[in-house]
């Protein structure tokens, strides 16, 4: 199980000492949530921000672009260093393409998918994506409750990357807790994005550990 805090729950005072947390943890991956408040009705972090981060990370940084036509932009992120880019296939009317470009500039090309949105729309890329990204709640906020149906959708995307014999992961973002973690993996997920849950807990390295500790 690869566990990804986002950084969106961290604390933006004290962003440098939250990081070096989490490259002192077990963790694996560093979730970063941009928001442009069009897609979603929230804005985060941008590039200046994203520097930053990349001045301190010693683990991969796994960027989720929650933001309307995100092809003008990959290249800036690229250009950061980050290993995967995961955009939404409801930004994206050249899904194909975006996944091209991504995968062009040397990153891992994720897919987005909000809680309403079929894994049938995967149907013809999946054999190009390295990362599904499946919204447990809805995008622009953390904090919020995780969506139960979530389950069954990880088992449906399970059953679409087998059926291609496709090696992509399965990543769950949104309100995800020790409480669900172990039944989201047994469904098939592959990546647990903890944001709230890691950074509002009193000893976040403990609460990293605890959860990797599920799988052993």
């Amino acid at each position: 199980m690869i566990l990804a805090p986002s950084l969106l729950a961290s604390d933006f005072g004290n962003l440098q000492r939250d990081i070096e947390m989490i490259n002192k943890s077990e963790a694996d991956w560093f979730h970063i949530d941009v928001m442009d408040g069009r897609f979603v009705p929230n804005i985060s972090f941008g590039f200046p921000v994203l520097k930053a981060i990349q001045a301190h990370a010693q683990k991969p940084m796994d960027v989720h672009l929650m933001i309307l036509e995100p092809e003008k932009y990959i290249e800036e992120f690229a250009s950061y260093g980050v290993e995967t880019i995961s955009v939404h296939a409801e930004a994206c009317p050249h899904l194909h393409r975006t996944i091209q470009q991504i995968t062009s500039l040397g990153c891992k090309a994720g897919v987005a998918l909000n809680p309403h949105t079929p894994v049938s729309v995967l149907e013809y890329v999946i054999e190009m994506v390295d990362l599904v990204v499946l919204m447990s709640v809805n995008p622009g906020f953390g904090g919020q409750k995780f969506i139960e149906k979530t389950y069954d959708k990880v088992r449906d995307t399970k059953a679409l990357i087998e059926k291609y014999n496709a090696k992509t992961k399965i990543e769950i973002d949104g309100g995800v807790s020790i409480a669900n973690a172990k039944q989201l993996l047994d469904a098939g997920a592959d990546v647990l994005v903890a944001g709230s849950f890691v950074f509002g807990a009193e000893n976040p390295t403990q609460t990293i550990k605890e959860m990797k500790a599920l799988v052993r």
